[in-house]
């Protein structure tokens, strides 16, 4: 599977953004799409997944209830609705295909290239 991401930008605290994952390859059901970001001089953590053909999802909790994943089948696309964002949401973005990532990144099997998201104070 290939991934390709894209919406980050800069925006104020308290602001919106909403990124894009368009992905081809075969995907299959029970698999996972996600998205993961990385801070400057952090390690990269996981941030959202949604499991293909079932919809079941999982969040961070420093995400939780401000971010929501979401898949267009049609698209073959996932997005990432960024509302209510923090400085400390600052990083870069990166989309995700594999199994059982919010418990070990080496579960992914196809990483994007990641687009950069900066939060103001």
């Amino acid at each position: 599977v290939q991934l390709q991401a894209s919406g980050g930008g800069l925006v104020q605290s308290g602001g919106s953004l909403r990124l894009s994952c368009i992905f081809s390859g075969r995907t299959f059901s029970g698999y996972e799409m996600g998205w993961f970001r990385q801070a400057p001089g952090k390690e990269r953590v996981f941030v959202a997944s949604i499991t293909w053909g079932y919809g079941g999802t999982a969040y961070a909790d420093a995400v939780k209830d401000r971010f929501t994943i979401s898949t267009d089948n049609a698209k073959n696309a996932i997005y990432l609705q960024l509302d209510s964002l923090k400085p400390e949401d600052t990083a870069v973005y990166f989309c995700a295909y594999g199994w059982r990532m919010q418990t070990t990144q080496a579960g992914v099997k196809s990483w994007g290239k990641g687009t950069q998201v900066t939060v103001s104070s």
